[in-house]
C-alpha cells in the first residue's frame, strides 16, 4: 500500500500521528431506477497516492415506477407527485451537503415511459437538478468507472451482473480488459408484472454463449440490491464469493417462502421481498448458461459508478 502523505499533526495529550489527508471531494449521485430512487453522498479523500471513497449517506424512496411503465407504458399521476417531491427534497440535500460536483440518472423505467421525457423536464424546472435519462450502454460505461477491472485478477475472466428492477446490465472482462456490454430488458419490476417474454430470456441466452471466453476461467461479480441481500443470506464471508451451488440452495429457500414469510422470516423489506426471488432466478440462470462457478458481491451499483466518473472528471481537470 502505498505510503501516507508526510502531513500530520502531534499532539501532547495523544502521541498518536493523525494524518491529515491532501485533498478531500464530496459528490452526490442519484439513481432513478425501476424498483425505488436513490441518492449517495460520498467524500473522496486522498491521502498521497491512497485515495478512499467513502459512503456518508445513502437515502432511499421506494418509488417503483416500473409498476406503471412495465404495465401501462406510462407513469401514473401519484407517482409523477412522488418523484417530483422527492427530487425537489434531493435538491434541498444536495445544497446542504454542499457536493463539488453530482449527476442525477434515470435508467429504464423512465427511457420506457411514454412520458417519461415530460416529467424529466418538469423535475428539471421544479428542482433544478439537471436529470438525465441514460441507456443500458451507458450503465454500463458508468460500472466501468468504478474501477472494477483494477480489482480483478489478471489471468482470468468475468463476467459482471447487474440486476435492476426493469433491465438486466450485462459486462464481459477478461484479463482485466473490458470485451463487450449489452443490456436486456429483463429486470425484478418486469418480472412480477410478467412482462418478460420467452424470446428475451433466449436472447439473453445466446449472448451469454456467443461471447463466454471459453480459454480462460470465468467467474461473475454481482451488482444490485438483491444480490446484496443475497450475501447477506449466504455463508459467504469478507470478499469470498458466493457459489453457485449455494446461491441455488438460497435460490430454493426463497421459492419455498410466502411473500409474508420472506417479510417476516427473512426481515426483507415488502419491496424487497417480492422481487428478490426473481433477481435470484436471473442470476442463477446466467451463471448456469455461462458455467460458472462463483460471483463475487462488491457490494456497488449505479450511484458509485457515477461517483467514480466524477472524480475521474475532477482528476483530469486538476
Amino acid at each position: 500500500m502505498p505510503r501516507p502523505s508526510k502531513k500530520f499533526r502531534v499532539t501532547k495529550r495523544d502521541p498518536e500521528i493523525i494524518w491529515v489527508p491532501d485533498s478531500e471531494q464530496k459528490y452526490a449521485a442519484i439513481d432513478i431506477g425501476s424498483n425505488g430512487v436513490r441518492l449517495l453522498l460520498t467524500k473522496v479523500i486522498t491521502t498521497g497516492n491512497h485515495c478512499v471513497f467513502a459512503k456518508e449517506s445513502l437515502v432511499r424512496m421506494p418509488i417503483r415506477l416500473g409498476a406503471d411503465v412495465f404495465k401501462d407504458k406510462a407513469i401514473s399521476a401519484r407517482k409523477e407527485e412522488q418523484l417530483v417531491s422527492t427530487l425537489i427534497a434531493f435538491s434541498h440535500l444536495l445544497k446542504a451537503y454542499e457536493p463539488i460536483d453530482y449527476r442525477a440518472c434515470a435508467t429504464s423505467a423512465m427511457r420506457e415511459a411514454s412520458n417519461g421525457t415530460t416529467i424529466a423536464a418538469r423535475i428539471r424546472e421544479e428542482s433544478q437538478l439537471n436529470l438525465e435519462i441514460i441507456d443500458g450502454s451507458v450503465e454500463a460505461e458508468m460500472i466501468f468507472a468504478s474501477h472494477i477491472a483494477e480489482t480483478l485478477q489478471a489471468d482470468r475472466a468475468y463476467l459482471y451482473i447487474d440486476v435492476g428492477g426493469g433491465s438486466t446490465e450485462l459486462t464481459f472482462f477478461a484479463r482485466s480488459e473490458r470485451l463487450i456490454s449489452r443490456s436486456f430488458p429483463i429486470g425484478t419490476v418486469r418480472l412480477l408484472s410478467n412482462q418478460v417474454r420467452k424470446t428475451v430470456w433466449s436472447a439473453m441466452q445466446a449472448w451469454i454463449l456467443k461471447y463466454r471466453p471459453l480459454d480462460i476461467q470465468l467467474s461473475a461479480i454481482g451488482s444490485g440490491g438483491n444480490m446484496n441481500k443475497i450475501l447477506r443470506l449466504s455463508t459467504s464471508k469478507y470478499d469470498m464469493p458466493v457459489s453457485y451451488k449455494e446461491l441455488n440452495e438460497i435460490d430454493a429457500m426463497l421459492n419455498s417462502y410466502t411473500l409474508e414469510e420472506r417479510i417476516r422470516v427473512l426481515h426483507l423489506r415488502p419491496d424487497r421481498a417480492d422481487v428478490i426471488v426473481h433477481a435470484s432466478k436471473i442470476f442463477k440462470s446466467i451463471m448456469e448458461w455461462g458455467e460458472i462457478e462463483e460471483i463475487f458481491v462488491p457490494q456497488f451499483g449505479l450511484a458509485d459508478g457515477l461517483v467514480h466518473h466524477m472524480h475521474d472528471e475532477y482528476l483530469k481537470n486538476h
